[in-house]
């Protein structure tokens, strides 16, 4: 018997009655069932690891509970009183798989053989280092083929290892939406408003997922799961704690208004579940000691949709017939009511752990994405001020708990936080051992449409004075979200903070409103008409899409070979400033094929509630198995690709991919992405980029960018420069220079060109000798 058979051979039916139902109340065939879920799998063979370590204890996996009762749901009052309703629900929620995953786990000696306390960003980027960031919904399979099963296809693995990509970031697969009655809603953040641990069947099987990642394994690479420590959706959890069931109102902040003053409450629409208050409504239900009113921030704001981060639920009847209406607290949607992270009965942390050890130990991945997790402490501030909801030091405990469990059981973890320089610092510390680059990304796409590195150079200097490392973060290119500029750090913490851009004085908060300013009025409207903002966060587009825009081109309809080529040039640029600094690199398909926007036509729909991000989610058809489809397998309108799908590229020394592939070498060969940045030093000329870097083995390596249009022939300087020293280019192999008594070298490099150099320490006379 497996180790995890003996775990809980031993469990009593008591106990598996528990496990079934969180604290009981379940028939005797029930347990039994409960108690046959958890029989271990057979034993696998003896891996590699074991021959050496003989004396570690095997993996466990976990088996979460998968039940279904009804193929046709009665037709009931969908209530608390409904027992049947209430049992089914049970059954669906997260938090009861949660339970019966810890009790597997608790007390097995293989929860001990990792190091967990301290980050450890190195070790993440040595196991990873180049991420393909996936987005189900727009992944184009071939006929009949499951976007699980595209992605654990070893024909897709063995192009991304000859390309060098090591990892895929899966993107949220699991269950999402909501739930009304017996019926699944749609979600309303693509699947980021998870309901379940199941795998969403529009996506595949879990079979599927656990294939995929052995698949990786053997090619060497990597999957990346996520888990979204911030909110759920409004699934079973949800509509259990709306009925007062047990712990299941402990999973969020609700507070149970009494019906006494359900006049300080909006009346909910018809057909609605719930209903965003008024500041005016926020306010009263301060001030009557309910909520602690408004926050810092209220993110995806909306006229007339979302003007406050509280919403109140329609009234429904408990399990015990009292009728009840909340007000919950939501950060994003209203149907992503916020995870509490302080409730007495820790539901929400046991939730949320739950998820995570189910996709590490369970579905086989080897770490995970955190969404939302800057936003898991709220508390109330002094009076007439805004509640404390960011950089709150309860969101620093709760993500170096969540970081230390992904630890100790041997993954790693990256956080997707947009949140001050400060406070990514902070988080660093203690919590995920990596951080998507939000200091410096709005500063590259800035740089571009400008042609001037001078606040991308700001931004990357700030990081290192406050010490932030770079091997520390995911420098990517396009994901599915915007292109965000909300430049948080100079909006917020040091908004009357005094910088220096293009000769001019600027407090943070004036900082940020002309970079913004300027990405707007480059980017969209007259500029680039598909492209659009996206609320206040940023810009929907594509990396095509805001080079295309920052070269002055208004109709991407009918762009010409020499302009196809241009486009390629700075994409290439933008990946080299990605990838040849210490720490992840990450694109994403539509990176790959180099997509357009769709137009908004297209998906009006999508776009009808001001979501402007779904013009940039475009289907793309990554190996050219499906040329005929015009819309992925979920529906989404096929956008166009300037560069061809890979095996196309791949015969073609001069495409984005192959190019790409010599980018990732060098970067490899040399250990830059577990080098240290140095100096960010000043330039002559506007257009130019330099970043110093010490590499593992103690050389100094340099990376020269040029965002410019135009040729240059400029010096580059930095005290870490050794006179006397020569200087080779990487991608040539040649000599390309020598570093004078002023620590300079002269370099000459193409519109939209960069490349890598390595100073070789000169010869001494006594080594000569």
């Amino acid at each position: 018997m497996s180790e995890l058979g003996k775990a809980t051979a031993s469990v009593s039916e008591g106990d598996a009655a528990e496990l079934a139902g969180e604290t009981g109340g379940v028939t005797e065939a029930e347990a039994a069932e409960a108690a046959e879920l958890m029989e271990a799998p057979e034993a696998p063979e003896i891996t590699f690891d074991e021959k050496f370590y003989p004396a570690r204890p095997k993996a466990l996996r976990p088996v979460a509970r998968r039940r279904q009762y009804f193929a046709n749901a009665p037709s009931l009052e969908l209530d608390g009183l409904n027992k049947t309703y209430v049992e089914w629900l049970r059954n669906q929620a997260m938090l009861g798989d949660a339970n019966v995953l810890a009790r597997q786990l608790s007390g097995q000696a293989s929860m001990w053989q990792h190091s967990y306390a301290h980050p450890n960003p190195r070790a993440a980027v040595e196991r990873a280092s180049v991420w393909f960031t996936a987005y189900p919904l727009s992944f184009m399979t071939t006929p009949g083929q499951s976007f699980l099963g595209a992605i654990g296809d070893p024909e897709l693995w063995k192009t991304f290892r000859e390309i060098g990509i090591r990892a895929i970031h899966t993107g949220p697969v699991k269950k999402a939406g909501g739930l009304q009655g017996w019926a699944e809603t749609p979600s309303v953040d693509g699947h980021f408003d998870r309901i379940s641990m199941a795998i969403d069947p529009l996506f595949g099987s879990e079979d599927e997922f656990r294939r995929m990642c052995e698949v990786a394994g053997e090619h060497d690479g990597t999957i990346i799961d996520d888990i979204v420590p911030g909110h759920t959706g409004k699934g079973a959890d949800f509509r259990l704690a709306e009925m007062n069931y047990r712990d299941y109102p402990g999973i969020y902040h609700m507070i149970d208004i009494p019906e006494s003053d359900w006049h300080l409450l909006p009346d909910v629409p018809p057909g609605e579940d719930s209903v965003n208050i008024s500041p005016e409504a926020e306010q009263a239900l301060q001030k009557a000691g309910y909520i602690i009113g408004r926050l810092q921030r209220v993110i995806f704001y909306e006229p007339g949709v979302k003007e406050t981060n509280w919403s109140a639920t329609r009234a429904i009847v408990d399990t015990t017939g009292q009728k009840r209406r909340w007000v919950y607290l939501h950060y994003f949607k209203a149907g992503q009511p916020s995870i509490n992270w302080l409730d007495p009965t820790f539901s929400g942390m046991r939730l949320v752990v739950g998820d995570a050890l189910h996709s590490l130990l369970d579905l086989g991945t080897g770490a995970l994405r955190l969404d939302a997790n800057g936003f898991l402490g709220v508390e109330k501030s002094a009076e007439e001020q805004p509640g404390w909801s960011e950089g709150h030091p309860l969101s620093e405990a709760a993500n170096q708990l969540i970081g230390s469990m992904v630890r100790k059981v041997g993954g790693f973890s990256f956080q997707e936080l947009n949140l001050t320089i400060d406070d990514i610092k902070a988080t660093s510390e203690t919590g995920p051992d990596l951080s998507y680059d939000f200091i410096t990304r709005p500063g590259y796409h800035y740089a571009l449409v400008t042609q001037d590195t001078e606040f991308l150079r700001l931004t990357l200097r700030l990081a290192m004075e406050i010490g932030v490392d770079q091997a520390s973060l995911v420098h990517a290119l396009q994901n599915h979200d915007e292109l965000t500029y909300e430049l948080v750090h100079f909006a917020t913490r040091h908004k009357d903070d005094v910088f220096e851009l293009a000769g001019s004085e600027l407090t943070g908060a004036e900082l940020t409103e002309h970079v913004q300013d300027t990405l707007r009025n480059k980017l969209t409207g007259e500029n680039g008409p598909y492209n659009a903002t996206f609320t206040t966060n940023g810009i929907a587009c594509t990396t095509v899409s805001v080079i295309t825009a920052a070269l002055g081109i208004k109709d991407i309809s009918s762009l010409t070979a020499e302009q196809v080529g241009t486009v390629r040039e700075a994409h290439l640029l933008l990946a080299m400033y990605n990838a040849l600094q210490p720490g992840v690199f990450a694109l994403s398909g539509w990176d790959m094929v180099g997509m357009t926007t769709l137009d908004r036509a297209q998906v009006s729909e999508l776009t009808a509630q001001g979501d402007t991000r779904w013009i940039n989610r475009g289907a793309h058809d990554l190996m050219g198995t499906n040329a005929e489809a015009t819309v992925s397998a979920s529906g989404m309108p096929r956008a166009r690709s300037l560069y061809g799908p890979l095996p196309e590229q791949l015969k073609d020394d001069q495409s984005f991919a192959r190019r790409l592939q010599r980018i990732l070498k060098v970067r490899e060969e040399w250990g830059i992405a577990t080098s240290l940045l140095l100096d960010v030093p000043d330039v002559s000329h506007r257009g130019l980029l330099v970043m110093v870097h010490r590499l593992a083995s103690g050389q100094i390596q340099v990376t020269v960018l040029n965002f410019s249009g135009e040729s240059i022939t400029g010096s580059v300087h930095s005290t870490h420069l050794e006179a006397g020293a020569q200087v080779q280019d990487l991608f040539s192999e040649k000599a390309v220079g020598q570093v004078d008594d002023l620590h300079s070298f002269f370099i000459e490099l193409g519109a939209f060109q960069g490349t890598a150099l390595l100073i070789e320490e000169p010869v001494s006379v006594e080594d000569e000798a």
